[in-house]
């Protein structure tokens, strides 16, 4: 098994590696034939060779923060349009840099065409990379063991979305008893553990830690408050340091600074944006532009959050507060739009910047819905350890529609593995996001 899996790395190594020698070697050819000399100073050899290798880096770190690379793990056209989504970002960012260094507006065409070259590139490699994958690792055949029906009928429905990586042969209950699972599970290499108490799960991990079986389970809340404790090593006892403190006063410090940061750049360019969604909505029905509601924060703080109105007027006074559904006759056609596009958050910037809301935490909920998640979940409160965010991972992770608990184990894993490293991947994934339509899919009826 084990060296299967370094097998496996092997060949994802040597793809990644194809693809990213491949685009660097055209933006190698286009800066020695376009733009190395065709600067006021030019570079030496070593000069070139810097130019060359700062695309190279740029260019993986936008992979492994989108994912380019990660072959077998993200669907076919998700990888390849993760690496469309780098390409422009790279290109982009080499382009200016080459503008500063030539200290005027270099001709851009030898870019725009290396682009198109690179798509096609990064089209032929992904189908490719994905279909090699597939030929050499098959799906593993996988047994679900659960506890609530409801949840394992969910999470399977989601796993045989994937079925080139998952194949899900048999489901059993935990009601069957240990003996009979044990049985079973000899006869698969991966197993799904869902919802099962912990007695039972932590018999069934062992099991299969033994035998050096796979095992995928869902977790717990105390599950993702452990994920980030601390380890202690003063004795010869080991211990784990749950803090369940939030974030510490330097992460909040560093935090607020690039929140200021950030948004005041965000704000100048977003600005022509907003005054065009502005007019749109005035000129459509001639309502208010700014739509104001009650939200949640950090330590339960309500204040006000600000949004482009994309409902009709009034859109509650009937109903009351209740989430957007699919195909929701309450959306306006502008509205329609710019919540496609997530542009009708832009005017959360200036929550940002009064200090509301982050840039990067738990979704702000509101008061009585959140009342209401409470009388199902105590622990949806958790999340208010932290300030409420303009995007987050469960907003990155998941969907408009994804449940409330999974929502909240999803936040519980942003506070508890807190890192101004984290908070800077999920900025840069939320770009992606905002072309992901299954982002914003409403709940359904």
């Amino acid at each position: 098994m084990q060296e299967k899996n370094f097998f496996k790395r092997i060949v994802i190594f040597l793809s990644a590696f194809v693809l990213w020698g491949v685009m660097t070697t055209c933006w190698a050819y286009v800066w020695y034939e376009f733009y190395g000399d065709d600067i006021l100073r030019p570079f030496g050899y070593k000069g070139n060779w810097l130019v060359i290798a700062v695309y190279g880096l740029i260019l993986v770190g936008f992979a492994n923060v989108y994912g380019v690379f990660r072959v077998g793990y993200y669907k076919r056209g998700d990888v390849i349009f993760s690496g469309f989504l780098v390409t422009v970002l790279t290109n982009g960012i080499t382009y200016l840099q080459t503008c500063l260094v030539g200290r005027r507006i270099m001709n851009p065409v030898p870019f725009l065409f290396m682009t198109i070259v690179d798509f096609l590139v990064v089209w032929v490699w992904g189908d490719a990379a994905g279909k090699l994958y597939i030929r050499l690792y098959p799906p593993r055949q996988m047994l679900v063991i659960y506890g609530e029906k409801d949840s394992a009928r969910s999470l399977i429905h989601k796993m045989t979305s994937r079925s080139e990586r998952y194949d899900i042969c048999e489901v059993v209950s935990i009601e069957e008893g240990l003996p009979t699972i044990f049985e079973r599970i000899d006869g698969y290499s991966a197993v799904i553990i869902c919802d099962v108490k912990s007695i039972h799960r932590n018999t069934i991990l062992k099991y299969c830690y033994s035998r050096s079986i796979r095992v995928y389970l869902t977790p717990k809340i105390s599950d993702t408050i452990v994920g980030g404790a601390d380890k202690i090593h003063l004795f010869d006892t080991p211990l784990l340091l749950c803090r369940n403190g939030g974030l510490s006063f330097e992460q909040r410090l560093v935090k607020r600074a690039i929140d200021l940061m950030v948004a005041s750049v965000a704000l100048i360019v977003a600005s022509p944006f907003m005054l065009l969604i502005c007019a749109a909505i005035k000129l459509h029905d001639g309502g208010d532009i700014i739509y104001r509601q009650k939200r949640l924060t950090q330590n339960g703080k309500v204040f006000e959050i600000y949004k482009f109105r994309s409902m009709i007027m009034d859109a509650e006074g009937e109903c009351g507060a209740r989430l957007a559904e699919q195909d929701d006759c309450r959306i306006t056609p502008v509205g329609k739009f710019i919540r496609k596009i997530r542009f009708d958050e832009l005017p959360q910037i200036f929550n940002i910047l009064k200090g509301d809301m982050s840039l990067v935490g738990p979704r702000p909920e509101r008061p009585e819905i959140a009342v209401e998640y409470e009388k199902i979940m105590p622990e949806f409160s958790f999340r208010l350890k932290v300030k409420a965010g303009l995007t987050g991972y469960a907003q990155v992770m998941g969907k408009y529609n994804t449940t409330p608990y999974d929502k909240l184990k999803l936040d519980l894993m942003y506070i508890e593995e807190f890192s101004i490293l984290q908070d800077i991947k999920l900025i840069l994934m939320t770009i992606k996001i905002l072309f992901n339509r299954d982002s914003t899919e409403g709940i359904k009826r």
